[in-house]
């Protein structure tokens, strides 16, 4: 793994976006979200997709200009139009609205249809957390199906992220799961190197259990929901709870959005602990139920018991002390990609 100052890094993948038609602007917040997701450790959702979202910009897929269109605004709520924008800015725009607005009317909720791909939720987490607020996510893709019902053999569904953020006195508590087992890049990148799942996290197009991902990839299959064949339909039931809740207030979901190119939905909402109990007592909640878990005696030759976000946050420090890690041969490529454009490749550490 090469290793960029945090930094250096961002301003590089700025510039790869803003040769490909992105605002500057938007560049740059998309930039941050992408760097942010590398040093957390999400690197599916890192710098590695610059160059599918360089194709997308090309394609016209993802819009490089604009702005949202205001749905509706209520003040504690607003429904927005993401028109093909980065996910990543879109985004961002609607928690820094809602952790505002958080302060006055104590929970705020939007909603985003027809955004373009919105990277790891996890990375958007701490720019609420750290302002003391509480936030929670979850997002769709309604123009692409992968997960069948549970019971079922078609795809509907997708994994249909879902993320919260809570503040500690220290580092926050950071959720980020699937409502499926796995993810479509897991499935699609293990499809490509001949490689199979751990165990049967898929089913063939006629339901029977599976761990090679190219009968979903290749064959018609689908991703089990979480919980698997025994206990898929918890994952089942909080899928379509995401689904609900970004396609259908939004208005833009399965009912109306065509196969195609992405066009996820998302939903947010920022609480502000004022309006409660308070911070103070939030935190103090927070902190103990975190150290309960921390503190608890691991199972058999285990490490420390973890709690979501811990790892997270290690990896983050490492980042800012040590640089960006970037696989070897992603970084080769960008660095074509740049050389090709005029723009400076920064040093590695």
């Amino acid at each position: 793994m090469a290793r960029i100052e945090q930094g250096a890094l961002a301003v590089f993948a700025q510039a790869l976006l803003m040769g490909a038609g992105l605002e500057a602007e938007k560049a740059a917040v998309t930039a941050g979200i992408l760097v942010e997701g590398d040093m957390i450790g999400h690197h599916t959702h890192g710098v590695g997709l610059l160059p599918w979202y360089m194709d997308e910009l090309a394609a016209g897929r993802m819009a490089g200009t604009g702005s949202y269109e205001v749905v509706t605004d209520r003040g504690a709520s607003f429904v927005w139009n993401g028109n093909s924008l980065p996910g990543a800015w879109l985004l961002t725009e609607a928690l820094d609205m809602a952790s505002e607005r958080a302060r006055e009317f104590g929970v705020v909720t939007g909603v985003i249809g027809n955004a373009h791909h919105t990277c790891a939720l996890s990375a958007f987490m701490r720019r609420v957390t750290d302002r003391g607020l509480i936030v929670q996510m979850n997002v769709s893709n309604p123009a692409a199906s992968r997960v069948a019902p549970y019971g079922g053999t078609k795809p509907v569904l997708t994994p249909n992220p879902i993320a919260a953020g809570f503040p500690t006195s220290g580092d926050p508590v950071l959720i980020d799961v699937s409502c499926s087992i796995t993810t479509t890049t897991m499935t699609q990148s293990l499809a490509r190197a001949g490689e199979r799942f751990p165990e049967a996290w898929a089913l063939t197009a006629t339901g029977e259990p599976t761990d090679d991902p190219r009968e979903v990839t290749e064959r018609g299959g689908s991703m089990m929901p979480l919980g698997g064949a025994l206990k898929g339909h918890k994952g089942y039931g909080l899928g379509l709870m995401v689904e609900l809740l970004g396609q259908g207030l939004s208005g833009q979901g399965r009912a109306n959005v065509p196969a195609g190119p992405l066009a996820q939905s998302a939903y947010l909402q920022v609480i502000d602990p004022e309006a409660f109990a308070g911070l103070a007592a939030f935190t103090a909640q927070s902190d103990h139920l975190a150290e309960a878990c921390r503190s608890n005696p691991p199972a058999g030759t285990g490490g420390p018991v973890r709690v979501p976000g811990d790892a997270a946050a290690a990896k983050r420090r490492r980042a800012l002390a040590d640089g960006v890690p970037v696989a070897d041969a992603l970084w080769q490529r960008l660095a074509k990609i740049a050389e090709a454009a005029g723009i400076a490749v920064p040093g590695t550490t």
